[in-house]
């Protein structure tokens, strides 16, 4: 899942040596903390939220097959 978030946020930045992913791993969750380039947070975001949004429904795809819920954090 870290690999996952991390190729897609380097896809997408200006500076993708910038770009962190931090994991908190639950029982029943994964929450993914998101840290880019303050000039790259709204290229990660996206207009309206549209491209976090996509990050997030390729995340919870990938969570399910491993029957648990995940959440990512844009960290700024």
């Amino acid at each position: 899942m870290k690999k996952l978030v991390q190729y897609m946020a380097e896809a997408l930045v200006d500076h993708p040596e910038k770009v962190e992913v931090n994991v908190v791993e639950g029982e029943n969750s994964i929450i993914l903390e998101l840290k880019v380039a303050p000039d790259d947070v709204g290229k990660v975001i996206g207009k309206g939220g549209q491209t976090a949004k996509a990050m997030r429904k390729i995340l919870s795809a990938a969570a399910t097959k491993l029957k648990k819920k995940s959440l990512l954090q844009i960290v700024e």
